[in-house]
């Protein structure tokens, strides 16, 4: 291994890879023909306290590796739930070009993918939020989609005040209206986010908009749902990154199945999303995140510090 081998910590990640660009990566990499179908699937492991997950990627121009690790009591610890390295490698000889804070790398390709989503089925002129969490995916979210939509005002739902408030505090300095608000919220939202640990739904899909768009990312198992059936029966579409991988870990799509709620023939592709233009009507994406995300995002990362390094 190369003593110079970089590692781009949480800083650079951010600094190199601005929402925007994030956005349009991820987007990039399904436009010039990534099929998710034929990504190499992630594999789980359960310890005592919590999961290791290996969440390896393919794209034509990279190959990648992330080793994450979900432990659920880290935040009464006042650590981040999820951790993780991202390991870059170049794709003709595996040799490992760069390490990568793969917890920052998470916490903005995720919001990234969702935008790409929202960009395709949400209402241009889309601009009230509800966000469902106070952590880093709510307000990454608020971030991303700010760069596809005119998003201005957010009401935030956690399950802890203080959390809430918090996040309250910072989309207000960013120059949002924002305030502390409860699942009733939904029934005025042109965008709903779902980024929780939740394992039952957070709310009643009837009292949806017809036109709301609603992004459920917390979850990647078949027994939890942050979404009921209603919200996915009564979206026009149900869109998920790949049909199988949803079927297998996205517990949202596959209790709607089972209940005939959904019909798996009509979920949607994201990669042939990304060629449709909104339409105004409801609809739903489902992400449950997978390895050519991060992928995307690190080579643009690592492209973007080798620029700087040889100028």
């Amino acid at each position: 291994m190369s003593t110079t081998m970089p590692y781009l910590d949480e800083a650079t990640v951010f600094r190199l890879a601005p929402w925007p660009d994030a956005v349009a990566a991820i987007e990039r990499v399904l436009l010039d023909g990534l099929d998710p179908a034929d990504a190499p699937p992630r594999s789980f492991a359960d310890v005592a306290h919590g999961q290791l997950l290996l969440m390896p990627g393919t794209t034509p121009t990279g190959v990648g590796v992330k080793l994450a690790t979900v432990a659920p009591g880290n935040p009464d610890r006042g650590l981040p739930r999820i951790q993780a390295l991202y390991v870059l490698y170049d794709p003709a000889t595996l040799t490992i070009t760069a390490l990568l804070d793969g917890t920052a790398l998470t916490t903005l390709r995720t919001p990234a993918v969702s935008a790409v989503a929202v960009d395709h089925l949400a209402d241009p002129a889309a601009h009230r939020m509800v966000v469902f969490g106070s952590g880093p995916q709510a307000w990454g979210h608020v971030a991303a989609i700010r760069a596809v939509r005119p998003i201005d005002e957010v009401v935030v739902v956690a399950r802890q005040r203080a959390g809430a408030e918090r996040l309250v505090g910072r989309l207000t300095t960013a120059g949002l209206v924002a305030r502390v608000g409860a699942a009733q919220d939904v029934a005025r939202a042109d965008v709903v986010v779902c980024a929780t640990t939740a394992r039952t739904p957070l709310f009643d899909g009837g009292m949806l908009p017809s036109h709301a768009c609603v992004v459920a990312v917390g979850s990647h198992e078949p027994e939890a749902r942050e979404l009921d059936a209603v919200a996915l029966r009564r979206a026009g579409r149900v869109v998920v990154e790949d049909v199988a991988v949803a079927l297998r870990e996205a517990g949202d799509v596959i209790q709607a199945v089972a209940s005939g709620d959904v019909s798996q023939a009509d979920l949607l592709a994201l990669r042939n999303v990304v060629r449709m233009s909104p339409d105004g009507r409801g609809a739903v994406f489902k992400s449950v995140g997978m390895g050519w995300q991060d992928l995307a995002v690190a080579e643009l990362v690592h492209r973007r510090w080798l620029e700087r390094s040889d100028g």
